[in-house]
């Protein structure tokens, strides 16, 4: 199970009202629901952050329309939620790119504990949470998708991913539905 870095989210709560959709405070909810239905069956979750050097240096280099942010980002954006963290037993990648599989340990970590299925929750649905799952796809893992476990900067960008990409790449289900499924496969 990825869950992505809440810490701009909840930064932005405390900012002022949060531009991402659905909200936050929901996602991380369920995110940690999902966290502690998985430790309890005494499965691995991955705890996946973004973060870059000071001076921006690891920042990906390639030229794009929308430019490179030069906005300063507040102290701590980067950090795990207190909620999501905590738990020694838990897997740590820190990214540098969209996806948590290109440039980190994310595939290693995975195929060494024998891991084919995965459970993405995460921020932004259409970035992060997308292009993780596009390469989890490609590598070959089984992906799921806790659509209500996401969020993003529009509810249409959400949206467009949930219902148009998701579905090719995987399969989609609440936090809830995922749970269920978790506690009767670990049941048998």
């Amino acid at each position: 199970m990825t869950g992505g870095s809440f810490r701009r989210a909840a930064a932005r709560r405390r900012a002022g009202p949060d531009p991402t959709q659905p909200h936050s405070a929901a996602v991380v909810a369920r995110t940690v629901e999902l966290a502690d239905a998985f430790r309890s069956h005494g499965l691995p979750v991955v705890l996946v952050r973004v973060s870059f050097a000071a001076d921006g240096a690891d920042v990906a280099p390639g030229r794009t329309e929308a430019g490179v942010s030069s906005a300063q980002r507040p102290e701590g954006w980067d950090v795990i939620v207190d909620e999501l963290s905590g738990h020694p037993e838990d897997i740590r990648v820190t990214k540098r790119n969209w996806g948590a599989f290109h440039g980190t340990d994310l595939d290693v970590q995975l195929r060494r504990r024998g891991i084919t299925q995965i459970v993405l929750t995460g921020v932004a649905t259409s970035i992060g949470v997308e292009s993780t799952a596009r390469a989890a796809h490609e590598h070959g893992y089984h992906v799921t998708l806790a659509t209500d476990a996401m969020t993003d900067l529009t509810p249409q960008a959400h949206l467009n991913s949930i219902e148009r990409i998701f579905p090719r790449l995987g399969e989609t289900g609440t936090t809830a539905e995922i749970s269920e499924l978790l506690a009767k496969t670990r049941a048998v």
